[in-house]
């Protein structure tokens, strides 16, 4: 077996004309004046269509995006501020629901107070007649019984005297003798 040849760097391989050392292509003098013609080509075209079709979108986009933004924005300080006007109305209904609240309190005590005083005029004005009543009962009593003793008195004396002595006294001297008892 034939071993085959490497070539060496710098030589030529055989059927290979155009093959000599021409270093980086873009570097190449002889075609700089087609490479620039087709940069300012390609840049002419780049730039256009960025500036017709990408830019416009972009700075739609960009322009929507602000717009939606601000009305965001907007909106959030309009409903921060419809929120900070619900809380001093919420404030108030319920400061004056407390204020109603104290109100209906207080009134209703006053009515509990006034009722419970008229319970108890009406009480003591029942036990003042009850005691007036019972007064005039224990009065009017005390003073049958009051009447009744002259007629005790004289019925235990003369029982007393008739039992000790055996007869019973004059019932003129058993009065004569209540009657000197008599303070």
């Amino acid at each position: 077996m034939a071993q085959a040849q490497i070539p060496q760097a710098g030589t030529e391989v055989p059927g290979d004309a155009h093959a000599a050392d021409i270093g980086f292509p873009p570097f190449a003098t002889e075609t700089f004046a087609g490479q620039i013609i087709w940069l300012a080509i390609t840049f002419v075209v780049l730039y256009t269509l960025l500036s017709k079709l990408v830019l416009p979108r972009l700075t739609g986009i960009i322009e929507n995006r602000r717009e939606i933004i601000a009305k965001d924005l907007d909106d959030a300080a309009a409903m921060k501020t419809r929120a900070e006007e619900a809380g001093v109305a919420y404030e108030k209904a319920l400061a004056e629901a407390r204020g109603r609240a104290q109100a209906l309190a207080q009134e209703t005590r006053g009515k509990l107070a006034a009722e419970s005083d008229a319970k108890r005029k009406a009480l003591e004005a029942d036990l003042g007649s009850r005691l007036a009543e019972a007064e005039a009962t224990i009065t009017a009593k005390k003073n049958e019984a009051m009447s009744h003793v002259r007629g005790i008195a004289a019925e235990t004396a003369s029982a007393i005297v008739e039992r000790i002595t055996g007869q019973a006294p004059a019932p003129q001297a058993v009065e004569a003798a209540l009657d000197r008892t008599k303070v």
